[in-house]
């Protein structure tokens, strides 16, 4: 690919706007992208970026904004309704593609790409953000210690608030319940399976499952059969009861309708300064062969939001140079498996525990 321009498309959400300040900053050039004429065309004039205006109802009318573009950073969910037309205009144009999806359907429905994505050598990664390079990450390092695992276990917390976008799809996901990969399927399970204590790296606590997009992904970084990934659970069964509540209410579309109003009338999210935004975030990871012998891992990082907008840079950058080969691939696999090392805030991944 000649072309060295990238386009950010959903420039004007919470994670899109971010990128978008943080690329003129660092003398970044990308062409602003999206539906909201009077938002991106307004943030355009401010950081003096180019833009477009387009949606992405037919792929055709995609490929026609993506003449001189090498790289796609999509930031516009939710992203199981918007990257797929995505993908094939990407794919189409021979430009990579790359987006901050965290949504299981959505990597395993871009995978299914990968066949034609090599053959155009176009790259397609999702989950280019905090979703899920830090897990992925901690997947791919805990795998070289213990090749042979047959389960890998993850999880993280921290005081993240959600921005907009993201409740929205914490929402839409919400409704579909839980799930973990069980002999290389995805599987769907009970709301209080395998409640667990875990020490994320700042104390133990009681911890329980979500539909976290690395059932997917670490699934194609490392081909363990058996994935699950935990957050703490404050009150455990009680809120576990409230999702089974939730996904009731979720159904009645006037109540979904109503909780997006609210999300809407929310702050866009976490606030910024100087360019960040406080919070760390832990990471944790635990791997187990046949024999039973079990190998941790710990990392701590920035405010997730921050990890998401360094993701996007160095996703873009990288690729605007990239001469590798085109297909799937996961975070680890394109950018290497210590790639989240190289992001301010963030320490090393970390073996803490070996048991024979």
């Amino acid at each position: 690919m000649d072309n060295k321009t990238w386009l950010l498309y959903g420039a004007n959400g919470y994670s899109g706007e971010r990128a978008a300040r943080a690329a003129k900053a660092q003398g970044h050039k990308p062409v602003l992208a999206g539906r909201n004429e009077i938002a991106i065309s307004k943030l355009a004039k401010e950081l003096d970026l180019p833009f477009r205006i387009f949606g992405l109802e037919n792929t055709a009318t995609i490929q026609e904004h993506l003449w001189d573009i090498a790289v796609v950073v999509h930031a516009a969910g939710p992203f199981s309704a918007t990257s797929e037309p995505m993908i094939k205009a990407c794919i189409a144009s021979r430009v990579h593609y790359v987006d901050i999806t965290g949504e299981v359907e959505v990597f395993e429905r871009a995978q299914r790409f990968d066949k034609v994505a090599k053959q155009a050598g176009v790259v397609v990664c999702p989950g280019v953000g905090f979703d899920v390079i830090p897990t992925d990450c901690v997947a791919a390092v805990l795998h070289e210690e213990l090749p042979d695992a047959v389960s890998l276990t993850l999880g993280f917390h921290g005081n993240l608030r959600p921005s907009r976008g993201t409740a929205k799809t914490a929402l839409e996901g919400a409704s579909k319940g839980i799930f973990v990969r069980r002999d290389g399927k995805l599987q769907q399970v009970p709301r209080d399976y395998r409640l667990r204590n875990i020490d994320f790296g700042n104390g133990s606590r009681r911890a329980a499952v979500i539909p976290w997009g690395d059932i997917s992904t670490a699934y194609w970084t490392t081909s363990i059969p058996n994935i699950s990934v935990y957050i703490p659970e404050r009150s455990s069964r009680l809120s576990m009861k409230l999702f089974g509540l939730q996904k009731m209410l979720l159904s009645c579309q006037p109540v979904r309708k109503m909780l997006i109003k609210k999300i809407d009338e929310g702050a866009r999210g976490p606030e910024v300064k100087n360019g960040r935004s406080e919070g760390a975030m832990f990471v944790w990871g635990e791997i187990r062969n046949a024999a039973g012998r079990t190998v941790e891992a710990r990392l701590k990082t920035s405010n997730g939001y921050d990890v998401t907008v360094e993701g996007m840079m160095y996703a873009a950058t990288h690729l605007l140079s990239y001469r590798g080969r085109g297909g799937y691939m996961t975070p680890s696999q394109l950018f290497g498996k210590r790639l989240i090392e190289q992001f301010e805030g963030c320490s090393r991944i970390e073996i803490t525990q070996r048991q024979a």
